[in-house]
């Protein structure tokens, strides 16, 4: 397949986002040319400036697109390690420390699983959110769960007497 069947395959399939085309006189006749649009960035989205990247000048371009995209992000394997205020104790910096395999790595719910902190509070919210949702129209337990609340001492005592977690070494 030559080089033009090719680029009229693509053109068929998936139009380019990005058509740059000029008009020119041949012969007296009027022609639309397009040149192609190619795009090439060199950078360390490794994160750490990792040894054992080769030299830039070493280095391949890797074509990619919507088909290979979180295959191509898993063998670059970008990370980011910043410092940034911590909003849930109102003290100091936090550390922390993210690595993407895909583009879903990049949604709240996977950043707040990779930050423990935060895992620990999105683990919470989803106990409520099961918690809601088995008490949903059982107004006995509703009612039970709002004197819970409303006394302190009563869900102390029961802090007290909760059956502890089962971890995975006593299993």
């Amino acid at each position: 397949m030559s080089s033009n069947n090719s680029q009229k395959f693509i053109g068929r399939n998936r139009a380019p986002r990005v058509q740059i085309e000029y008009d020119v006189e041949l012969y007296g006749a009027e022609k639309t040319i397009e040149i192609p649009f190619v795009n090439g960035v060199f950078a360390d989205l490794s994160g750490a400036n990792r040894a054992d990247l080769p030299p830039v000048a070493e280095r391949k371009f890797l074509e990619i697109d919507i088909d290979n995209f979180d295959e191509r992000m898993a063998a670059i394997e970008p990370q980011v390690r910043i410092s940034v205020p911590n909003q849930l104790t109102g003290e100091g910096q936090m550390a922390v420390s993210l690595a993407f395999k895909s583009m879903d790595d990049f949604s709240p719910g996977a950043v707040a699983r990779n930050v423990e902190p935060l895992r620990e509070l999105l683990e919470a919210r989803n106990q409520l959110a099961n918690l809601l949702t088995y008490m949903d129209g059982k107004s006995g337990a509703e009612q039970l769960m709002a004197k819970l609340l409303e006394n302190p001492a009563l869900m102390q005592s029961l802090l007290a007497h909760a059956k502890p977690a089962v971890t995975e070494s006593e299993d």
